[in-house]
């Protein structure tokens, strides 16, 4: 049995799990993907491995990208694809553009990228502009988990036939065991359990710059990853509570860590949200390649409305 179809068999929620970024870079390298990506591909991992480490640096997250019809890689690659999303805490941005060589992607101006809106990155970065649509990105690494091969490919194909050019495969973003799995741009939100009629809503919210309400729920949200896990299950819990689409409409704060998150709305509303990290009596493997493991997951409650 595969990790993701443990997980599913369970019923564990998804919430908390996205992976943390502030913003998002995704630059096209078509061909294999080894476990570690950036440095065991096509890509020369000199470069590759500057991209990667610079973007955890400044607090985001890099992939490597690639169309869900072809792999093919050849000696004359052609211009690639370069997506940047950053504003994830207020208003969503999404910049994209088409790069000769990657070397180009390191050294973009990885301080401008956390910024509240893109200005200063479009002047600094002239081969990029702005993109009023949404982009999902599928994992698909097959070499860093084989749930992501099975599952993950076949829904990106499928999807890239309905929205052509908004759907594309990418290297490891977490949480093989809600394959099939997805990052949404310029949202950064992570989105487990993916299925045509999810994937598609969310592209649809997506290039109106909101959030989709079908995406929303323990079993498919994974949160948005600019929040601390904590807060993120809390936002989610709330958006799904209330239906609230728009991204940046709830802030959040830790009223005690780990255990109590204040969720305040722009228009005034709170919630307190009580959270309890949960353990499964079941070992499950978070990984088709690594021995079962105890499982926990987050569960939360509306302690009061204010």
């Amino acid at each position: 049995m595969t990790c993701s179809v443990a997980w599913d068999d369970a019923g564990l929620p998804a919430w908390g799990t996205a992976p943390r970024a502030d913003f998002w870079v995704a630059l096209q390298q078509n061909g294999p993907w080894g476990n570690k990506a950036f440095t065991q591909s096509r890509l020369d991992p000199a470069v590759g491995g500057a991209i990667e480490s610079a973007a955890l640096g400044a607090g985001g997250r890099a992939l490597l990208i690639r169309p869900a019809t072809s792999h093919a890689d050849h000696a004359d690659h052609p211009a690639r694809q370069v997506y940047v999303a950053g504003g994830l805490a207020e208003k969503p941005w999404l910049l994209a553009g088409r790069v000769d060589g990657p070397e180009r992607v390191a050294d973009l101006p990885w301080q401008l990228l956390r910024a509240d809106e893109p200005s200063e990155m479009l002047a600094a970065v002239p081969w990029l502009e702005r993109l009023d649509r949404g982009v999902l990105l599928v994992c698909a690494n097959g070499r860093r988990d084989l749930c992501c091969a099975l599952r993950g490919r076949p829904i990106a194909l499928e999807l890239e036939r309905e929205r052509p050019g908004q759907v594309w495969e990418c290297t490891h973003t977490g949480g093989h065991r809600f394959a099939p799995t997805g990052v949404l741009l310029p949202s950064g939100q992570s989105v487990a359990r993916l299925t045509p009629e999810v994937a598609l809503a969310a592209l649809d919210a997506a290039d109106h710059g909101w959030l989709a309400t079908e995406t929303f729920g323990p079993w498919h949200d994974r949160g948005l990853g600019h929040l601390p896990p904590p807060e993120a299950v809390a936002e989610a819990f709330v958006r799904d509570l209330t239906g609230e689409v728009v991204p940046g409409a709830l802030s959040c704060r830790a009223t005690r860590p780990d255990a109590e998150v204040e969720v305040t709305h722009r228009d005034g509303r709170v919630w307190s949200v009580a959270l309890e990290l949960r353990t499964n009596p079941d070992d499950l493997p978070e990984s088709c390649a690594k021995a079962a493991v105890t499982a926990r997951s987050w569960s939360a409650e509306l302690l009061r409305v204010g």
